[in-house]
């Protein structure tokens, strides 16, 4: 049990004040942030025992993040997904969060009494663990925003939190309000540039490439994947159904091209083209060319799982086809003055997606020029030579030979429910720690104490 008395270091909390203002002016992350914040009232004396921070985020997958340190033990990070909050409202109902929106309050203290029934179920918690005091409170990060940060304050301070603390923590709670509205902000923005763009475009949208015509021609594998019969499923299917098979669809084959170098590049209707740079010399083309052939077994493994699934739903399977192709692609901003996109283009890209299209004539799912399969290597078959629609030369198209393939789709199925996370889940995972998060509480409990 924390011992520190009621006074307060005024030059302490002006460093951590000051702290909080160079660190909202240096982009770092909203875990930085808080755990150095923590740390830096703690080692100023105030008696934390617990401090709870969640913010609310435009995100496509995420409602808010959520942050919890303990003295000693360190900081814990947890998204809550839009979907945990509508499955059990029961805990929201129940959290002091709730208390504080439906009373319109902006902060609630309760004393915390071993022997006295909880108030909140985050309360049995906090009396396991020698709670006394614990203080909630609610910070809009603007009058119109829609976006806020909520937390608690615990301590198991005999007697509970003094007034010089309160003031201390009331204080020090707006300059964290200004840091963290920075660095959400900037999260944001990289949230839906990296969700929209992906990571490589949002990243050099983000740096300045945002001129019509900026941008570079960089060699690369190339691939191109469709879906099969896509409008005889939408119109079986209807609108909502149609819409949930093809996010079903992109999360199965697409995933494994959108790592180990891979970036999806944008999503065509029901397909989508990934580049893997690679450079202009052998060995890079090679490993590239590996790269995009093991995240078809991926993709291939993957597919085989969903159709499976679909039909114990008594649903029809999902065709697909895959072009594979290595090549120059011009990778920059083209459009309207007012209104880019960021994207790849050139004949590479072309060539790609008219190989592509040759899985439906020859029956294959997956088919490759003679140039990808020259830097992948492995067992390949001949097809024929093809004259692409737009390409004067002729084309050169080979399929995997069926073992081949097989192989390495058994070398990645059992891969296929380690990792079904999309980009943007990739992105909010960068918060998080390496180390399991202790006990059995579920992920919603964590985000509303």
């Amino acid at each position: 049990m924390s011992q520190t008395d009621g006074n307060v270091s005024e030059i302490l909390l002006d460093k951590v004040a000051d702290w909080l203002m160079r660190t909202s002016l240096s982009d770092e992350t909203l875990e930085t942030i808080v755990r150095g914040f923590c740390e830096r009232l703690a080692a100023a004396g105030l008696p934390l025992m617990r401090v709870h921070l969640s913010f609310s985020m435009l995100h496509p997958l995420y409602d808010a993040l959520g942050f919890t340190w303990w003295r000693g033990r360190g900081i814990e990070v947890t998204g809550l997904r839009h979907e945990e909050l509508a499955r059990n409202p029961e805990r929201f109902l129940q959290s002091p969060y709730y208390y504080l929106l439906s009373n319109n309050l902006d902060h609630v203290r309760r004393r915390i009494d071993p022997s006295e029934p909880s108030e909140f179920p985050i309360f049995d918690e906090l009396k396991e663990q020698g709670a006394t005091d614990y203080i909630a409170f609610m910070q809009p990060l603007g009058a119109e925003s829609e976006h806020g940060m909520v937390g608690s304050w615990t301590t198991d301070r005999h007697g509970g939190f003094s007034d010089d603390v309160i003031a201390a923590l009331l204080r020090l709670q707006n300059h964290l309000a200004i840091a963290a509205k920075v660095a959400v902000l900037g999260k944001l923005a990289d949230n839906m540039l990296t969700t929209y763009l992906g990571a490589n475009a949002g990243r050099r949208v983000m740096s300045g490439q945002v001129r019509r015509g900026d941008g570079e021609t960089v060699r690369a594998a190339l691939v191109m994947a469709d879906m099969r019969d896509s409008t005889m499923l939408a119109e079986k299917e209807g609108r909502q159904a149609y819409i949930d098979t093809l996010n079903g669809f992109f999360d199965a084959i697409a995933t494994p091209f959108n790592r180990n170098g891979g970036q999806i590049l944008s999503f065509v209707g029901d397909g989508f083209i990934a580049v893997y740079p690679c450079g202009r010399h052998r060995e890079p083309s090679e490993l590239a060319s590996r790269e995009a052939f093991a995240a078809v077994g991926a993709a291939s493994a993957r597919m085989a799982a969903l159709n499976a699934e679909r039909k114990k739903l008594g649903r029809e399977s999902i065709g697909f086809g895959i072009g594979l192709h290595v090549g120059n692609v011009m990778f920059g901003n083209v459009g309207l003055r007012d209104r880019l996109t960021f994207s790849v283009f050139g004949s590479a890209v072309n060539e790609v997606q008219r190989l592509q299209s040759l899985t439906k004539k020859y029956g294959h799912s997956v088919v490759a020029s003679e140039a990808f399969v020259n830097y992948c290597g492995g067992d390949w078959l001949t097809l024929g030579e093809e004259t692409l629609r737009g390409v004067r030369q002729k084309f050169t198209v080979l399929y995997p030979r069926d073992a081949a393939l097989a192989a390495i789709v058994e070398e990645h199925a059992e891969r296929t429910t380690e990792d079904g996370l999309s980009e943007a889940e990739h992105v909010m995972l960068l918060y998080r720690n390496k180390k399991q998060v202790s006990g059995p509480r579920g992920l919603i409990d964590k985000m509303l104490q």
